[in-house]
C-alpha cells in the first residue's frame, strides 16, 4: 500500500468520525449516518488495500 493511499484511507476515516460526532452534537441523524458510512467506506478501503499487500508478497 502506497504512502498515498494509506493517507487517504486514514483521512476518510478521520472526516466520516468527524462528521460522525458533529451530527450528534447537532442532533442531526443524517449528518450522523453520512459520517459513519464514510467512516466505513475508508475502513473497508485500507482493508482492501492491506489485503492486496498481503497477496502481493
Amino acid at each position: 500500500m502506497g504512502i498515498g493511499e494509506k493517507a487517504r484511507n486514514f483521512g476518510k476515516i478521520a472526516e466520516g468520525k468527524t462528521k460522525e460526532k458533529l451530527g450528534h452534537a447537532l442532533g442531526n441523524e443524517n449528518m450522523q449516518w453520512k459520517g459513519r458510512a464514510e467512516k466505513i467506506k475508508g475502513k473497508m478501503k485500507h482493508a482492501a488495500e492491506k489485503a492486496r499487500d498481503t497477496l502481493k508478497h
